[in-house]
């Protein structure tokens, strides 16, 4: 019990300065701060997959290992979708999209 009341408290102290840390970022850094999150989710995944391998008939190890990989797998999907649209922004745009006569 002793164990899970540390795991808890380093959770939400991590969790808190975590917050704090990501707020004081400026927009501009949103992006490259997403391509290091998603690799530290692709390692959450791949932690999480081991787990749910090596929980056996344990339901509570089952549940927390696939919570974890759900939030990882979220993380990941929605960086790549921000680099997209990122992304597109610089594109170019054909001429007829910017408003230009076709003839």
């Amino acid at each position: 019990m002793n164990g899970l009341r540390e795991a808890l408290w380093v959770l939400l102290l991590g969790s808190l300065l975590g917050l704090e840390l990501i707020g004081k970022v400026p927009p501009t850094l949103h992006t490259p701060l997403m391509s290091g999150a998603n690799a530290i989710s692709g390692i959450t995944m791949l932690a999480s997959l081991t787990l749910i391998v090596r929980a056996g008939d344990n339901p509570v190890l089952l549940l927390l290992g696939a919570a974890s990989l759900a939030f990882a797998l979220f993380n990941v999907v929605g960086g790549f979708v921000v680099t997209d649209r990122m992304l597109a922004m610089f594109s170019r745009r054909a001429p007829a999209e910017r408003g230009g006569r076709s003839n």
